[in-house]
């Protein structure tokens, strides 16, 4: 039995639609990127915390972090349950591990840190084996700033103003090659740390969401309240277009290496 999860991913490997079918099932806590830098001071506004002016960088961390660990299981009372949730990207995994450090002195790894702050871990590999899709789909989110729709084609998460999307070579490119980086560090800092992760595809999970979530329950040990009905909260967003800038993107790349 673990204690907590972390889905460690990258952008656009279907991390949102797993974080939402992980909530839906009652029983796997609510997992959230609590340590994404952009949105601390929006989690501490949202638990009351006080500001960091007030009590420090220490107490303020602690404070966040106890926060944190209430609704990553769900919350307080009767809707909390007994494993912790967390969404981490590879670029803030640094940044956590120095504030777990600043919390829990003297532990010679990130492991032992984050076992200190959330105990027994079972860590989620996310990935997307076509890390062209993946750029693809990443450079799109950030033209048009939708990140993300319900089934029903409801708007759920909005980065930006709306915008048009236009096929650029270069930047896909340098997408590409920045989320192979970060998937690659997540599996050298794996072995590093000696942790055997569950490894979970973004093709799996897109194809067959509840099987992969039903995969994911029994690793940590728990059971969905009602297994009959684990639905998608999130429609994919590719298209025609996603399809036309990879064709584009594969001749673009021969003719360059031609």
């Amino acid at each position: 039995m673990f204690d907590a999860y972390i889905i460690c991913g990258t952008p656009r490997t279907g991390s949102t639609l797993l974080c939402k079918l992980l909530a839906s099932i009652g029983t796997a806590g609510d997992p959230h990127s609590f340590y994404r830098r952009q949105d601390v001071s929006e989690w501490a506004e949202d638990w009351k915390l006080p500001g960091r002016d007030t009590i420090g960088e220490i107490e303020f961390n602690v404070a966040y972090l106890n926060a944190a660990i209430i609704a990553g299981k769900g919350g307080a009372g009767k809707d909390g349950t007994d494993v912790f949730g967390l969404r981490l990207m590879r670029e803030n995994l640094d940044e956590l591990s120095a504030i777990l450090d600043q919390i829990f002195p003297g532990h010679a790894s990130d492991k032992a840190r984050f076992e200190m702050a959330f105990g027994r871990i079972l860590y989620i590999h996310l990935s997307r084996e076509d890390k062209l899709a993946q750029a693809v789909s990443l450079v799109k989110a950030r033209q048009t700033g939708l990140w993300h729709v319900a089934p029903d084609g409801t708007e759920i998460e909005r980065g930006g103003p709306p915008g048009q999307p236009q096929y650029d070579f270069q930047r896909i490119k340098a997408e590409l090659t920045e989320l192979e980086a970060y998937d690659a560090a997540w599996s050298t800092w794996f072995a590093a740390q000696g942790v055997i992760p569950l490894r979970v595809g973004y093709e799996s999970l897109s194809a067959d969401p509840a099987a992969t979530v039903l995969g994911i329950c029994g690793a940590l040990g728990v059971q969905p309240r009602d297994g009959e009905d684990i639905r998608p909260g999130v429609a994919k967003l590719a298209d025609e277009t996603s399809l036309d800038w990879m064709r584009r993107f594969h001749s673009d790349a021969s003719g360059i290496t031609q």
